[in-house]
């Protein structure tokens, strides 16, 4: 259990400074954003299992059976029924801390200045950095999945263009026709039970198709015109975890269903920070956070594309 802040090495002004800076920096650090990791803003995030779960258990079922004609007075009526299967992933906990010496919230008590939050911050960003590895990673010590790990996806091969397979190479309609052909990979592959609404990137690709125009005459770009004839992708986003993200280290394109309904980002503990404690002539300020990978509900309604 974490220390409180003993009053035999701080006075009572310096002790009460220290605890009100602490407040403030905990606010400021907990609310900072961090635009390059992610994987938080884009995958949804459940973390109703609570900090205490060390096991988490998913339930899916499936239905069996079928109708058939019947006559009068039958008794051969088909019997149906629903099986389940269970899934049990373990949360693993992320540690950080940031702390201060006893001079320098004597010095911040005694000038007036704030205590510096730059430590706050880099704590809560090396956590971010590991959630958003493992989000999109996994984690092969723990055996935790990321979503780039998914098994079972869907997969779609790219066609040859008039100059090669890669989207460098390729006409405007070439890479109109893969990126259409991934969205109706998954939804031929479920039977169109599925239907993808995002699409992820490696940032170079979504550049050229961002700039690329449809002609010389054209003001419209592959994105835009994309954008407004596919009824089914609502959201292209650029993503750098893609630009080696293939099995063979080589770029990957992706689109799935993005709800909470098809896959989920566990995170019973998204950040937190306790009690300071002493150790020597510092204040230690621990930082945990607690994770259990992606879970897919259906894996077939993402699809891989390789070798943009």
């Amino acid at each position: 259990m974490a220390e409180h802040i003993d009053a035999m090495n701080l006075d009572a002004n310096e002790s009460a400074f220290f605890k009100r800076e602490l407040e403030v920096i905990k606010a400021k650090s907990y609310d900072t954003k961090w635009a390059p990791n992610k994987a938080l803003g884009l995958l949804p995030v459940d973390a109703s299992a609570g900090p205490a779960a060390t096991e988490i258990t998913y339930r899916s079922y499936t239905r069996v059976g079928s109708a058939k004609m019947v006559s009068d007075y039958a008794t051969d009526f088909p019997r149906v029924d629903v099986y389940g299967t269970e899934t049990s992933i373990k949360p693993h906990d992320l540690g950080s801390a940031y702390g201060y010496s006893i001079q320098e919230i004597r010095r911040a008590q005694m000038t007036g200045f704030p205590l510096e939050t730059r430590r706050a911050d880099a704590a809560r960003r090396a956590i971010e950095d590991k959630i958003n590895s493992i989000a999109f990673s996994g984690d092969s010590a723990t055996n935790l999945v990321g979503f780039l790990g998914c098994s079972g996806a869907t997969e779609f091969t790219l066609t040859s263009g008039t100059a090669g397979y890669t989207w460098a190479v390729k006409t405007a309609d070439e890479i109109l026709a893969d990126m259409n052909g991934m969205v109706y990979a998954v939804i031929e592959a479920t039977n169109g039970v599925e239907i993808p609404d995002t699409m992820l990137l490696p940032l170079a690709q979504y550049n050229l198709i961002q700039t690329k125009r449809l002609g010389t005459y054209s003001d419209e770009t592959v994105l835009s015109y994309f954008m407004r004839t596919n009824q089914h992708i609502k959201k292209i986003e650029w993503l750098n975890e893609l630009k080696t993200a293939s099995d063979t280290s080589g770029t990957r394109a992706i689109v799935f269903k993005n709800d909470a309904d098809h896959l989920e980002l566990i995170l019973p503990i998204p950040f937190e920070q306790f009690e300071a404690e002493k150790k020597g002539l510092a204040y230690t300020i621990p930082c945990l956070a607690r994770i259990a990978g992606v879970v897919f509900h259906y894996p077939l309604s993402i699809c891989f594309v390789d070798g943009l």
